[in-house]
C-alpha cells in the first residue's frame, strides 16, 4: 500500500512542495480500518471526503471491490481518477454525489473529517439514514483540525463513539449504532432581497460574506452581455448570491454561474430555485471556466478562494485570472473583491488588462480589469 500512496498526485489540482496528495491522517484511517475492511463484502465500503484518491486506492490496493466514492472538489475526482488510472486500480471504485445511493447498505465508511461541522452533520445525517445498521463509520483528520464538537455533532447520529489514540498529529474517531438519520437539508435566510441557500460547507453558509457584500455594492446599475451567448457569469459562485442578484436585478439577463465544489453547485441551484430564477442562471460544477469558449463573455463577477482543501494558498487566483482572461472577449470585463493583503492588482494587470480599484474597505477590495 505504501507504494500506491506515495505515488499520489494532487494533479489537476494545484500542485507545490508544501501541498500535499496524502497525509498521515489519510494513513491512520487507512491503519484503523484495515481489520474492518477485511472482513465485509464487495460493494459495502464507502469513502467520503477523500481529498486526492488516498483513502479509496489505499482501500482498493488491500482488495476491496466496488468501493462508493464522493468527492467534493471537481478536481479532487478528476485527481483520483488519475491515481487510479496509474496504479492500475480504475476499476475498483465509482464515484457518486453526497445522495442515499452512496451510503446504501454500506458497512464501512471511511471519512476524512471536513472543517465545517454542518457538513460533517449532512454527512452523518445521510450516512444514518440508508447504511446498514451494523455500519462503522472510520472518522480521522489532523489534530489541529479537530474539535470535541465533533464528536458532539457524530453523538446527533451514532449511538456509540469511541476514539483512538493519535498519532503523528491525527485521530480516528469510530461510529457506530446510527439513529435519526435524514437527508441533507439546506439552511435559508433571506439576504439583500434574496432567498439564499447553504448546504454545510458552502463558503459563508446562509450569510452575505462582508468581500461580496462589497463586491455587490461595486457592480454598476447598467451591464453589458447577459444574453444566452453572452451570460453575465458568477465564477466561483459558492452559494450563488452574485449569480442571484445579477439575474434579480437585470430581469431579461441570463446568468452562468459555476464552481469546482459541489456543495457549492447544489447550493447555488437551490439558491436559484428558492428565487424562481432557475430558468435563467446555469449552474455547472467546472474548473475555473474550462466549460466556456474563449472570448465569449462580456462580463465576469469573482471572489477568488485561497484554500485548497485544508491548506491555505495564494496559487489559485492565479488560474482564475488566466482563465478569465481566456473568456472575456476584447473590452469584458472582470469585475473582482479580494483580501487588500493579498495585493492582486498588479497581478490583475497582467493576467487580464488594466485595472481600476473600484471600492476598498477596512479589509478588501474590488477592482474592475479591461481586457485588452
Amino acid at each position: 500500500m505504501s507504494a500506491v500512496l506515495e505515488g499520489l498526485r494532487r494533479w489537476p489540482d494545484i500542485e507545490a512542495p508544501e501541498l500535499v496528495a496524502v497525509d498521515a491522517a489519510d494513513r491512520l484511517i487507512l491503519d484503523e480500518s484495515a481489520v474492518l475492511r477485511a472482513g465485509v463484502d464487495a460493494g459495502s465500503i464507502v469513502v467520503i471526503g477523500d481529498a486526492y484518491g488516498a483513502l479509496t486506492l489505499g482501500a482498493a490496493h488491500a482488495g476491496a471491490t466496488g468501493i462508493r466514492s464522493h468527492l467534493d472538489a471537481l478536481n479532487g475526482e478528476r485527481a483520483l481518477a488519475a491515481n487510479a488510472e496509474r496504479a492500475g486500480l480504475s476499476e475498483g471504485y465509482r464515484t457518486l454525489p453526497l445522495e442515499p445511493e452512496l451510503v446504501r447498505g454500506a458497512r464501512i465508511v471511511l471519512l476524512r473529517l471536513p472543517r465545517s461541522l454542518d457538513e460533517l452533520r449532512d454527512i452523518a445525517g445521510v450516512i444514518a439514514a440508508h447504511a446498514d445498521p451494523s455500519v462503522v463509520v472510520v472518522a480521522g483528520g489532523r489534530l489541529k483540525h479537530m474539535s470535541l464538537s465533533m464528536n458532539e455533532v457524530l453523538g446527533e447520529f451514532f449511538g456509540r463513539l469511541d476514539v483512538s489514540h493519535a498519532r503523528q498529529k491525527s485521530r480516528v474517531l469510530l461510529a457506530r449504532e446510527p439513529h435519526d438519520g435524514h437527508d441533507p437539508q439546506p439552511a435559508s435566510a433571506h439576504v439583500e432581497g434574496l432567498e439564499l441557500r447553504a448546504f454545510g460547507g458552502a463558503f459563508a453558509g446562509a450569510r452575505l460574506d462582508i468581500g461580496t457584500r462589497l463586491l455587490l455594492d461595486s457592480l454598476p446599475a447598467e451591464l453589458v452581455g447577459g444574453t444566452a451567448h453572452d451570460p453575465l457569469i458568477d465564477l466561483a459562485c459558492g452559494t450563488g448570491i452574485v449569480g442571484a442578484w445579477l439575474a434579480t436585478r437585470h430581469p431579461n439577463a441570463h446568468v452562468y454561474a459555476c464552481d469546482q465544489s459541489a456543495i457549492a453547485v447544489n447550493s447555488a441551484r437551490a439558491t436559484m430555485l428558492a428565487n424562481g430564477i432557475d430558468n435563467r442562471v446555469e449552474v455547472r460544477q467546472d474548473d475555473a471556466l474550462t466549460a466556456r469558449p474563449s472570448a465569449s463573455a462580456s462580463l465576469i463577477a469573482l471572489n477568488p478562494p485561497f484554500h485548497s482543501g485544508a491548506a491555505v494558498t495564494d496559487l489559485l487566483a492565479p488560474r482564475l485570472f488566466a482563465d478569465t482572461a481566456r473568456v472575456l472577449r476584447s473590452g469584458g470585463q472582470l469585475w473582482c473583491v479580494w483580501n487588500s493583503s493579498l495585493g492582486y492588482r498588479a497581478l490583475l494587470e497582467r493576467a487580464v488588462g488594466p485595472t481600476q480599484q473600484v471600492a476598498r474597505n477596512a479589509k478588501f477590495t474590488v477592482t474592475v480589469s479591461t481586457r485588452r
